[in-house]
């Protein structure tokens, strides 16, 4: 097949697509039990047949002297392909809003910048010195105003790429079928419409549904396999789409970038078939061992009712369901010949991606959580929510974080919870009966925290003095759950103090449990950080407000 090896840049020399050791480093490598169902496939003769292959047969090569930007490396896709280019030898610089975020994946060799397509000044030095920049940021949380700020951030990137000199664009799109309406779908096309405006060539490629952990669309059908043995669906539940398996994605924006051919090309990225929401979630309960799910579509599920609907049932955030649903009642239709010629591998079933992404969070090979803010731990389990449903609780300290962060870690053991310890006695006692460790009590030291201390029943996951402490939920729960108090100094001389709860629910249990402690939750966070804010201004000798 002509087109399998890639023009370097500013030489004749031409490299096939990916590296010899992808076992030991690509993100989502694939398990001994998936890849022993399938023999490895090799190339044609006459195709490059000296060159090593990987495990999903696309072709390997050694580093490549260019360098490389993830723009939006605390994504999805950017969480993923950071590391999936740094292990082949690429020089890799990665930038996202919250560098914090971008440092606590420890990425090795790969360098850090903090930037923000909204922000002009930030854009010179993440692309300084850059070949290749990989686009890969969306508003799609943002809420009702994410298309107008997705054209802007693209209008901006583009104008500094090439005040920067970059050589390349690659910009992740999304399939748009015939007569789209959703807004989701259509930002995401004129988001290309915009760079490609621009005075640097770009390539754009546009994918579907990516089966992978933290997908959008992958995490709305697992959450309703996983809570939901009897649907009442919309109709779009019917509705088709090629699905992509991440890692054969991944393969792709590598390779063209690499090609000189797909300078100012559109590509469509698919998988090997087409099929409905409805089978992919009866294979993802196949492939999970759950009872084959009763599915009931209805056509009086209008997208905004659905989208309630959704946010009811599983722990997708409310802005992310909406923006799905606008495009999820198209057929996506792909041709992807011209893509399947230029970079050659071999394309997962759906069957086989599924099973690939779950074995990949048993075995602990999975990314954290791509959404910037909470470390939100899940247990790298594949039957726990991958978003999380939250609640927090804020007050004001007329004192300094300093002063606030010596009492908050003085928090349980003898000390207990400084508020409503009636409360945390009844928890304890209810997840006593059930044989978990509730009356667990005591600490390693009562003045002072460190990373990994347990705490009675939590232990400290996360910790940067006078700023933030992350605790992990060990009590017995149909799920999984963090809670992060952050401290945040005010311009009046004071300072804010919020606590927030993550809970990643496991099954439709641990929904119903989430929704019977939400109402004690509100009031306990609002208690709670008031009673640290007062100790925290008694210890500091600030006299009690009246």
């Amino acid at each position: 097949m002509p087109g399998a090896a890639f023009a370097g840049p500013n030489t004749d020399r031409t490299y096939p697509l990916l590296p010899e050791d992808s076992e030991s480093t690509v993100v989502y490598a694939y398990t001994d039990l998936v890849l022993r169902q399938r023999p490895p496939t090799h190339p044609e003769p006459g195709e490059h047949a000296g060159a090593p292959m990987n495990e999903i047969g696309t072709q390997v090569a050694g580093p490549i002297l260019q360098r490389y930007l993830v723009f939006g490396a605390s994504g999805y896709i950017g969480s993923n392909l950071v590391p999936f280019l740094s292990g082949r030898g690429l020089r890799v610089r990665a930038a996202a809003r919250t560098i914090d975020v971008l440092r606590s994946r420890g990425w090795p060799g790969v360098e850090l910048v903090q930037a923000d397509a909204l922000d002009t000044a930030s854009l010179a030095a993440a692309l300084a010195g850059v070949d290749v920049a990989f686009y890969l940021v969306h508003s799609m949380a943002a809420g009702r105003d994410f298309g107008r700020l997705d054209q802007e951030a693209a209008a901006n990137f583009a104008a500094a790429a090439a005040a920067a000199g970059v050589a390349r664009i690659v910009y992740l799109g999304g399939l748009v079928p015939e007569g789209a309406t959703g807004e989701h779908i259509v930002s995401r096309r004129e988001t290309g419409e915009v760079l490609r405006a621009g005075a640097v060539p770009v390539t754009e490629v546009r994918a579907g549904i990516i089966i992978g952990p933290g997908s959008a669309a992958f995490e709305v059908m697992r959450d309703l396999v996983l809570n939901l043995p009897v649907m009442v669906t919309p109709r779009w539940v019917r509705a088709k789409s090629p699905p992509i398996a991440l890692e054969n994605l991944l393969g792709y924006l590598l390779g063209v970038a690499n090609s000189a051919a797909a300078a100012g090309r559109i590509y469509d990225a698919a998988g090997p078939g087409e099929v409905s929401y409805e089978d992919m979630m009866r294979l993802m309960a196949e492939v999970a061992g759950k009872r084959q799910p009763v599915i009931l579509p209805v056509p009086v599920l209008s997208p905004g009712l659905s989208s309630y609907w959704l946010g009811l049932t599983t722990a997708v955030p409310p802005d992310i369901a909406k923006a799905l649903i606008g495009g999820l009642k198209h057929d996506f239709h792909a041709d992807d010949a011209a893509l399947r010629q230029l970079v050659p591998q071999r394309l997962l079933s759906v069957r086989e991606a599924i099973a690939a992404a779950f074995a990949a969070e048993r075995s602990h090979q999975t990314v954290t959580r791509w959404a910037e803010g909470a470390f939100a731990l899940r247990g790298f389990r594949h039957d726990v929510a991958y978003y999380a449903k939250k609640a927090s609780g804020s007050a004001q300290a007329a004192t300094s974080p300093a002063a606030v962060w010596e009492q908050l870690i003085r928090l349980g053991g003898r000390n207990r919870y400084f508020y409503m310890n009636g409360l945390w006695w009844l928890r304890e006692f209810l997840d006593w009966c059930v044989g978990g460790p509730g009356f667990s009590r005591g600490r390693r030291d009562p003045d002072e925290l460190r990373l990994g201390d347990v705490v009675d029943y939590w232990t400290v996951i996360g910790i940067e003095p006078e700023r933030h402490l992350t605790l992990h939920f060990g009590m017995k729960a149909p799920g999984s759950g963090i809670l992060e108090f952050d401290l945040r100094p005010m311009e009046c001389g004071g300072t804010e103090v919020k606590v927030t709860a993550y809970w990643h629910p496991r099954g439709v249990w641990g929904l119903l449990y989430w929704y019977a402690l939400v109402p004690a939750h509100l009031f306990l966070f609002r208690g709670w950080t008031r009673a640290i804010a007062r100790r925290a201004e008694a210890a500091a000798g600030v006299p009690a407000a009246n």
